[in-house]
């Protein structure tokens, strides 16, 4: 699962001056955005805590719409999408291009009514902006990024109708609250005096944020969006565990905070800073950790305290107002197709039947009984095939030895199958959970390289699953196709914006690949494993829609998922993020639909090299676009 790009070429950042600089209401000697340089504790500290907000966003929309309209169609690309990153300036410290486009990394984003509302009024005029150049009249290479763009500025446009449906705060991954520890604690970065000045400016403006969260939450519970019972109760734990366990003020301990010990210990790695002046700048982080964040997770603690009585327990978006529709726009972001949600179900039973299939053809090899129901077999491959034990610290070190060599030896294999590697390494940083992981995209300035985190602790981790998963995660999966992505001479559009049907297709399809490449040829177990993690693919689509199109109750979706894969805990998962996890079947199916497509028209010309060339070779793309971009490729050969 991904939890963000080349650097921008010399030509690029000039052509993003012209907008940026008109943006401005300042001279070219008087930057906003650019305090006199810091060298000192002091400087650092002084930095403005007040929020400075970046140039495009200086003009109202209807001056920057003014400003694009009439611009050729490669500067319109740039300098509009310009316009909207610069008003998301946590995306651009994660990418690594704040500099480029003219802001500091000091900014949390604006999550105000207002702003959400001057955003969406961009969105809505770039979007008209674009659909007036002839698209046909464009260069090939132009015709495909001017469908990108379309693609997914016509999502945007469509979600302003959604903007309070969804659960913003939650217990699970890509949460509100989730991203802002992920995004100050692993993508800000601290090399240097004046990134530390930057990190505490942010952390002065967390209450803010969470302020006009809590405003959201409540324009929520007004149109009847309040989480379900369990979510709210799994969310305070969530929360409270981001405070070591304290639920009010006074019983927090903020010099154990991740928030400051990762500001502490990173701190280290500054060079030229006197141990006094390192001194007053963690003791001014203590402060803001003190004054701004704890009492502002508080807040949010009590919050969700306050709706806990009246929240229920069903799960699905249809009992919220427009939810059917809603779902449907979900369906439509996360796979990148029209499929509805009736469709995708029937898609995942044929699937869980096929992938139950295969696995019974697995276990009459081992010979395992065949009267056995498929969970205890799965879990009986698990016992055969062992586990590595993560409880002690030279036990994690071994996990962590483990997940790298599965990565060097994919790593080695990969010659026949692409004919390109990214720059970017991705690298290991390991998780106090079992053997699951998720990946965290490198930054485009080359200063921060992917990173894949894998669980490595606990008593029993099972060694069947964890190629499967390295391979998904890093090499040839998600850090493959994203960093090469961010590192192709492409329209910022078509390197920075990721979607979800097509990455997480992209990296399902690179476990079946790693399994056409020999990798579990001596491996019945590992296979075992690629196919249970398969399966539980195919067990998503017909759980997710289960609980959001035909009314599946909380418990229906665990006895469904306990069935059939043996385990249920990710039910609450798909309450939370509807529509999410059925990316990946969706986007795996649909890339071998394709192979498959070029494999019957090319016959013994075709080559894995340049397919997957041209799928991962074109940036990041929806897959209704990718199956243009195929279809041109084998018209071209």
């Amino acid at each position: 699962m991904v939890s963000t790009g080349p650097r921008l070429g010399l030509a690029t950042a000039v052509i993003l001056m012209g907008l940026l600089t008109a943006c401005s209401s300042t001279t070219a000697d008087q930057s906003p955005t650019t305090p006199p340089a810091s060298s000192t504790a002091e400087q650092a500290t002084a930095s403005t805590v007040t929020p400075r907000r970046g140039p495009s966003a200086a003009l109202s929309s209807p001056e920057t719409l003014n400003r694009l309209a009439g611009l050729p169609f490669e500067d319109f690309l740039e300098q509009s999408y310009a316009a909207l990153l610069t008003r998301r300036p946590q995306f651009l410290t994660s990418l690594g291009v704040a500099a480029e486009y003219g802001l500091r990394n000091d900014l949390l984003d604006d999550l105000s009514t207002g702003y959400l509302t001057e955003t969406q009024t961009l969105e809505k005029g770039v979007l008209e902006l674009l659909q007036g150049f002839d698209r046909d009249a464009l260069p090939p290479g132009s015709r495909t990024s001017y469908d990108v763009y379309e693609w997914w500025l016509d999502l945007q446009v469509d979600a302003h109708r959604f903007a309070y449906h969804d659960y913003p705060v939650h217990h699970f991954v890509n949460s509100y609250n989730d991203n802002l520890l992920l995004f100050l604690t692993e993508e800000h970065p601290l090399t240097t005096v004046d990134d530390a000045a930057d990190y505490l400016s942010r952390l002065s403006q967390i209450d803010e944020q969470v302020a006009q969260i809590i405003e959201s939450l409540k324009r929520r519970e007004e149109m009847g969006n309040i989480p379900p019972d369990f979510i709210v109760s799994m969310t305070i734990n969530r929360l409270t565990a981001d405070l070591k366990g304290a639920r009010t003020v006074a019983s927090a301990r903020p010099a154990t905070l991740p928030l400051y010990t990762t500001f502490r210990d990173r701190l280290e790695l500054v060079g030229d800073l006197s141990e006094a002046d390192r001194q007053s700048l963690l003791e001014e982080a203590l402060r803001r950790v003190t004054e701004s964040f704890v009492p502002a997770w508080v807040s949010l603690i009590e919050h969700m305290q306050s709706v806990q009585p009246m929240a229920g327990s069903d799960p699905g978006l249809g009992r919220l107002p427009d939810g059917d529709a809603y779902y449907q726009h979900l369906l439509r972001e996360m796979t990148s197709t029209d499929l509805t949600a009736d469709e995708i179900h029937q898609i995942g039973l044929a699937q869980v039947d096929r992938l139950q299939t295969e696995l019974r053809d697995v276990f009459d090899a081992l010979g395992y009984p065949r009267d056995a129901a498929t969970p205890d077999l799965l879990g009986r491959a698990a016992a055969d095939a062992g586990f590595l034990n993560g409880s002690t610290a030279a036990g994690r070190q071994e996990v962590l030895a483990s997940w790298r060599q599965l990565i060097d030896r994919m790593d080695g294999e990969l010659e026949p199958y692409f004919s390109r590697r990214p720059e970017a390494g991705v690298i290991i940083i390991p998780e106090d959970s079992g053997a699951g992981g998720y990946y965290v995209a490198a930054s485009v300035d080359g200063s921060r390289p992917g990173s894949f985190h894998a669980g490595v602790s606990g008593s029993s981790i099972p060694t069947y699953i964890m190629p499967t998963i390295a391979f998904h995660e890093s090499v040839p999966g998600h850090h493959y196709q994203i960093a090469l992505a961010q590192e192709l001479d492409l329209p910022a559009v078509r390197r920075y914006n990721q979607y979800n049907g097509f990455a997480e297709g992209w990296a399902l399809y690179a476990e079946r690949l790693a399994e056409e490449m020999g990798m579990y040829e001596d491996d019945a177990y590992g296979n075992i494993g690629r196919l249970e993690l398969e399966l539980l693919r195919a067990v998503r689509l017909v759980t997710d829609t289960g609980i959001h199109a035909q009314g599946w109750t909380r418990q229906e979706a665990k006895d469904y998922m306990n069935s059939t894969v043996g385990w249920s805990h990710e039910v609450e998962r798909y309450v939370v993020l509807p529509g999410q996890a059925t990316g990946y079947m969706i986007g795996q199916q649909e890339i071998l639909r394709l192979r498959q497509i070029a494999m019957d028209r090319l016959g013994d010309e075709f080559d894995y090299r340049a397919f997957h060339e041209t799928v991962v070779g074109s940036g990041s793309v929806p897959l209704e676009v990718l199956a243009e971009i195929v279809e041109t490729w084998l018209e071209n050969r």
